[in-house]
């Protein structure tokens, strides 16, 4: 019984890794198409390099760039390897928030959110600007938990504000130097979605992993001193899904101990 189960399991989280698959074939339509102002529904997918339309198997996710060794068919033009990575990372993204979460509601809402984030990271890397409809996104997913929970809805109300809040303040101060308005309202958003807590360790997650990494990619990569906050934020934020009330319990601990 034990083995069907696990088997079952196995099944479970194969089917919603593939899911994950196909999701993140479509942000890659996002990521390119958005920031040109291009329609993301109604244009067929093309190479990049050639324009030749592509076939259904040449958009088989992951597998198809494997399969073609990164090149385009009918060119042989090199593939960036953004469009495996992509799908890769919210296909297990899919996995990980179920496993930890459990199928729930909630996994399902953290799901849509981690497809949004992916791809506003991505975006805020190149072009240090956040597309607002994300943010819309994200907010919208946080009114649909507010309705669901809402004996605890004013954990999320406070959300929506415990991090803006503070972020909208320092970019009144350095009027708009110090923080980008599209990082504050993705906190907004976020923090509705995810409560004043996990918001909370979202940000000073995202916070420290912005410091450090970024240090290193300008000694290592001669990066500019500007960063694109909103990938590190995300970051933050996917780590408060799945281990936020552990790493606040752990930082209590810290100090009452």
């Amino acid at each position: 019984m034990l083995g069907e189960l696990n088997l079952f399991t196995t099944l479970i989280y194969m089917v919603i890794f593939l899911y994950g698959l196909v999701i993140g074939s479509f942000l890659n339509v996002c990521i390119y198409r958005i920031p040109k102002k291009e329609n993301i529904a109604t244009e067929r997918s093309h190479c990049m390099s050639c324009g030749t339309q592509l076939k259904w198997y040449d958009l088989v996710p992951l597998f198809s760039w494997l399969f073609l060794k990164g090149k385009c068919r009918y060119c042989k033009a090199k593939i960036s390897i953004q469009y495996p990575l992509v799908e890769l990372i919210n296909g297990v993204g899919y996995v990980w928030i179920i496993a930890v979460n459990g199928f729930n509601y909630v996994s399902i809402l953290y799901c849509l959110c981690v497809s949004a984030l992916l791809v506003l990271s991505v975006i805020d890397w190149r072009t240090f600007e956040i597309p607002v409809a994300f943010n819309w996104y994200i907010f919208g997913l946080g009114v649909v938990r507010c309705i669901v929970d809402f004996e605890n809805i004013f954990t999320y109300l406070i959300g929506l504000v415990a991090v803006s809040g503070f972020l909208f303040i320092c970019f009144l101060v350095t009027r708009g130097r110090g923080i980008g308005g599209g990082d504050i309202k993705l906190m907004a958003a976020a923090g509705l979605l995810l409560g004043w807590q996990n918001i909370l360790v979202a940000f000073l997650v995202g916070c420290i992993l912005g410091s450090i990494i970024h240090i290193i990619l300008m000694i290592a990569f001669k990066k500019d001193r500007v960063l694109a906050l909103g990938p590190y934020l995300s970051l933050g934020i996917f780590i408060a899904m799945l281990w936020g009330y552990d790493i606040l319990n752990w930082y209590i601990g810290l100090i009452i101990g």
